[in-house]
């Protein structure tokens, strides 16, 4: 972001821009949305879990041109768009020229109550922009193909682009039905054409209404300077928690200082010794830039919450807010990581294992910020991330567990295994880790092993799972971990 002069807020929605004059600094984009006559979009959960408020935010992609994202609405806050682009359902098209994606779905029959349809219309159209989707479908393309697996369609539509959406009534199949027959975008598609440009660039911004204040600083040295001078101001990047606060516990923060713009925690590098990830760079970002060369962060990422939380999800974030129960924490510290902490007079290194110290508090004082999260290379040859939660995907955790092993003639040389979920802060299971460094990896020790794993942190009953359940998943862990390994080891030396 370029230090530039802070002008009057306003989004450019549909098309057209429009101002933000008085709109309240805590209202989500739904909420701006809905006040301003955009009723299309819909508030179902209010808390990034339904997918019924989604729009299409432009964002840059690596040639400069513009990616339309979909995100959740009732979680962004509005002021946060200020100078962005937006796309609701109002803007895919209209009763008399319906866009391919909405007439696919009203021809497969895949809206009842119509109440989640514009979501899924946002969420569908996002993918169907998306470049590399792959051949389109046509009149002899078989919606339902064997040769196509379960969650890609012959058209290359993802399904996972729809895990965010939640349909109550309809029932799925129509709606994977609309997905699967969506052919290619049309070269005089507005939406299409629009993806040649490049996207809005980020702009500072500075408002204050009613006694409250939103502040996106222009560069990081601003935005330091910042907490230094208001220790106590909220800080957000992706608002996935605090979107939540606001909308269910109904937060107000006098100060709300937004990071997720700023250059200089958007960065991904790799160099000899570690690979460096940006504090605010989104995490599907990140999933896309890594492309699996972080085979355990590869495996987290479809489990974390669904595409449209991590659109705007962020490891600082998930980090930031100290959560027993955030998905990547326990990854992390499975992957040995570091974080570099950074405030007006530097900054500094701290082991992510030496970063929590109760529950939601931690090493970072309150001037400092995370800039980013370093991963020490090489790899362990042997990693595996865990999630028990009542959902396949998008849930939250009732377990999550990372693991990283090194194994050499048969034995053990290293071993680390992060919790989440089981105490009052994520945490390493050093005792688990002295029980398997320096022996063979077999069965014996493998159950050995689970037996101190089932004693590690503590683990509490909730609504979400007792700690005797907590405990049992920890302890059988290890011993599916292991049979991974085993099915993994042959299969290198087939």
């Amino acid at each position: 972001m370029t230090d530039i002069a802070v002008t009057a807020p306003a989004v450019t929605v549909n098309g057209r821009s429009r101002p933000l004059d008085g709109v309240a600094t805590h209202a989500t984009a739904l909420d701006w949305l809905r006040d301003t006559g955009l009723s299309g979009s819909k508030e179902g959960c209010a808390e990034g879990e339904c997918g019924a408020c989604a729009m299409m935010l432009a964002t840059p992609d690596a040639a400069g041109g513009t990616t339309w994202t979909p995100v959740n609405a009732c979680l962004v806050p509005v002021y946060a768009l200020d100078g962005q682009e937006i796309v609701t359902a109002e803007g895919l098209g209209t009763v008399e020229d319906l866009h391919p994606v909405q007439e696919k779905l009203a021809e497969a029959g895949g809206s009842q109550c119509g109440y989640c349809t514009p979501g899924f219309a946002c969420s569908m159209a996002a993918e169907y922009y998306r470049p590399d989707r792959g051949a389109a479908a046509d009149e002899t393309c078989p919606v339902h193909d064997d040769a196509h697996d379960a969650e890609h369609g012959p058209n290359g539509f993802d399904l996972h682009a729809l895990s965010g959406n939640l349909c109550r009534c309809t029932g799925y199949r129509p709606i994977r039905d609309a997905a699967y027959a969506l052919g290619s975008p049309e070269a005089d598609d507005p939406l299409q054409q629009r993806l040649a440009g490049p996207a809005p660039a980020p702009v500072a911004t500075d408002a204050v209404v009613d006694g409250s204040r939103f502040l996106r600083p222009a560069t990081l040295a601003e935005a330091l300077q910042v907490l230094r001078d208001e220790p106590t101001a909220l800080v957000v990047a992706g608002s996935t928690d605090w979107g939540v606060e606001v909308n269910i516990r109904g937060s107000r923060a006098p100060f709300v200082v937004a990071i997720d713009q700023l250059e200089e925690l958007r960065g991904l590098t790799e160099t000899d010794e570690y690979v460096e990830i940006g504090a605010a760079l989104p995490l599907s970002e990140v999933e896309r830039r890594l492309d699996g060369r972080i085979p355990l962060l590869a495996k987290l990422f479809p489990q974390f919450a669904s595409r449209l939380i991590r659109n705007r999800g962020t490891f600082g974030g998930n980090l930031g807010t100290g959560s027993p129960i955030g998905d990547t924490p326990p990854a992390l510290l499975a992957l040995g990581a570091r974080l570099v902490l950074a405030s007006v007079d530097g900054q500094r290194e701290v082991d992510l294992a030496e970063y929590f110290t109760g529950y939601r508090q931690s090493v970072r004082a309150k001037d400092e910020l995370i800039t980013a999260v370093r991963i020490p290379l090489p790899l362990a040859e042997y990693t595996a991330f865990h999630k028990i939660a009542k959902r396949r995907f998008d849930d939250i955790s009732s377990v999550a567990i990372g693991f990283a092993l090194d194994v050499e003639d048969g034995v053990v040389t290293g071993a680390r295994i992060g919790l989440g979920g089981v105490a009052a802060t994520p945490l390493r299971a050093r005792d688990t880790e002295e029980a398997l460094i320096g022996r063979p990896w077999d069965i014996t020790t493998v159950k050995a092993a689970s037996a101190v794993l089932q004693g590690e942190g503590t683990p509490m009953s909730d609504h979400r799972a007792s700690s005797d359940y907590r405990a049992h998943m920890l302890g059988s862990a290890l011993l599916k971990f292991y049979s991974q390994t085993v099915i993994q080891s042959k299969e290198v030396s087939a």
